[in-house]
């Protein structure tokens, strides 16, 4: 049986690879990119079982990036992982499966990965 692929979109360098660690040692298949466009390419291309995304990128924002990928697969799980717990009340960010402020613990991201995978939102 194959891992679950799991699409990272983060821009800094540091939390990108701490995401990626900590999804691979739940045991999925873990693919990272650092912009809106290569995010976009790869959901064309591949589509993954999972989104974590970003808000806050340079170029293109999460926000635009989430529609866009949801105009490829509009059932496309896409969890929203920020910093800013404010954009959870803002309503373009609600076509998102989830919303995970990010803290330096990661168990409620995982948790929300693996409940997305188990077919819950």
């Amino acid at each position: 049986m194959s891992k679950p692929l799991i699409l990272v979109v983060e821009d800094d360098p540091h939390q990108a690879m701490v995401i990626s660690d900590e999804l691979r040692d739940e045991g999925y298949e873990v693919h990272t990119v650092h912009t809106g466009q290569e995010a976009i390419t790869f959901v064309q291309e591949r589509r993954p079982n999972v989104v974590v995304l970003d808000i806050h990128m340079p170029e293109m924002d999460g926000i635009e990036v989430l529609h866009r990928m949801l105009d490829i697969d509009r059932h496309l799980p896409v969890i929203l992982h920020t910093a800013y717990p404010s954009y959870q009340d803002d309503l373009r960010t609600w076509s998102a499966v989830r919303y995970v402020v990010k803290t330096s613990d990661m168990r409620s991201l995982k948790e929300a990965v693996a409940q997305v995978l188990l077919g819950g939102k």
